[in-house]
């Protein structure tokens, strides 16, 4: 039997600065003459005018279009038929996560390169060869897997200091799951998003990511709350989108965000981002592998700094039902779920288990410290 290789992907150029945008000129010649720019009509205010101003000089033409909401197929049709009418070449997406996906999809049908802007940094997909599609009314609907990433990532710091700081912690909830994953999936020998095995490159990015997070976290939330960029908000913006990113992609998925998939199941839930969702399902998966004790206390520690959840009251359920949570534990462990990358075999009965037992580790580690 063949073995897989070990494979790391990223996208062609990352770009992060206070102010970058002011720069996009310097960077679009590169994608083509006249840019299709995907954007919403709140984020148009804040973005026209530093992306014209650094337009100037740039022989560059760009039209903008309103984003319809969900990344949908009918959306991506409707804008490709936008971009082809208006004789477009390449494709900018400026906002958050569906605008984005949204935008790696249109290029990718139309075969053009694609600068990806976020604004804020809530989740680590900028940077990934992945389109998360969605019907028109919301609900999800497959994963659409990408030849390759984003030509270009551009973060404007300014702009993401100014969005909420929540969204922000959410960023590095999602980032938080990213190396204990990535160990796992080296451990057990199993397949990443990539499409190959985990390379030493990419567990040190993911290793790097967590260390960021532990060290700059708090102090990136305490700035962010005032709407100022820090060199602590530049490192998590960092590790947010960049270190999480490929950490993700090419060191792979486990039991964390397959617990989180797990969680959608419950009503409840549905107020939390990606990202709360996924620090819970990172304090399951440690004491699902009966994690060091020591390891357990410092990504709680981290956790409740920040404020993301560490007990199932934080996630809005306020009383909790074994059929619930059981109900939980069996989506978080549906075939072709990514828990199933972990090094040892791994059932319902056990994430309903760890659940649990994350659920008390957390509320006793809340009293003692109230």
């Amino acid at each position: 039997m063949l073995t897989m290789a070990n494979i790391i992907i990223s996208p062609s150029k990352y770009v992060q600065g206070k102010g970058e945008l002011s720069n996009f000129g310097s960077y679009a010649d590169a994608l083509g003459s006249k840019l299709f720019c995907i954007v919403s009509p709140s984020g148009l205010k804040r973005v026209k005018a530093p992306i014209e101003q650094g337009l100037a000089g740039s022989d560059c033409e760009i039209v903008y279009e309103e984003f319809n909401g969900e990344c949908s197929k009918s959306e991506i049709n409707r804008l490709i038929g936008l971009m082809e009418q208006r004789g477009c070449d390449a494709v900018v997406g400026v906002g958050g996560g569906k605008i984005l996906d949204t935008a790696k999809a249109v290029a990718y049908y139309k075969k053009t390169p694609v600068a990806v802007v976020p604004t804020i940094a809530s989740t680590d997909a900028p940077c990934s060869a992945l389109s998360v599609l969605y019907t028109d009314d919301g609900v999800f609907d497959e994963y659409l897997f990408l030849p390759a990433n984003p030509n270009l990532v551009l973060l404007d710091t300014e702009l993401i200091s100014k969005a909420p700081a929540r969204l922000l912690v959410s960023g590095m909830g999602d980032a938080l799951a990213t190396y204990f994953e990535a160990q796992a999936v080296a451990d057990s020998g199993a397949g990443t998003c990539a499409g190959g095995q985990v390379t030493n490159a990419a567990l040190a990015l993911a290793r790097l990511c967590y260390e960021t997070l532990l060290s700059d976290g708090l102090q990136a939330k305490l700035a962010v709350e005032r709407k100022v960029c820090t060199k602590a908000v530049e490192n998590i913006v960092e590790a947010n989108t960049y270190l999480s990113g490929i950490g993700f992609e090419s060191g792979g998925l486990s039991g964390a965000h397959a617990i989180h998939n797990g969680f959608t199941v419950l009503t409840q839930c549905h107020h939390l981002y990606h990202g709360e969702k996924v620090a819970f399902g990172t304090l399951t998966q440690l004491v699902l592998q009966n994690a060091p004790l020591e390891q357990i206390e410092e990504v709680l520690s981290f956790c409740m700094s920040v404020g993301l959840p560490t007990t199932l009251a934080d996630l809005g359920i306020a009383e909790v039902k074994e059929e619930e949570i059981m109900a939980v534990a069996q989506a978080a462990t549906a075939e072709g779920e990514s828990i199933h990358n972990m090094p040892f075999p791994v059932t319902a009965d056990q994430v309903y288990a760890a659940i649990l037992g994350a659920d008390a580790i957390g509320t006793h580690y809340k009293s003692i410290n109230e």
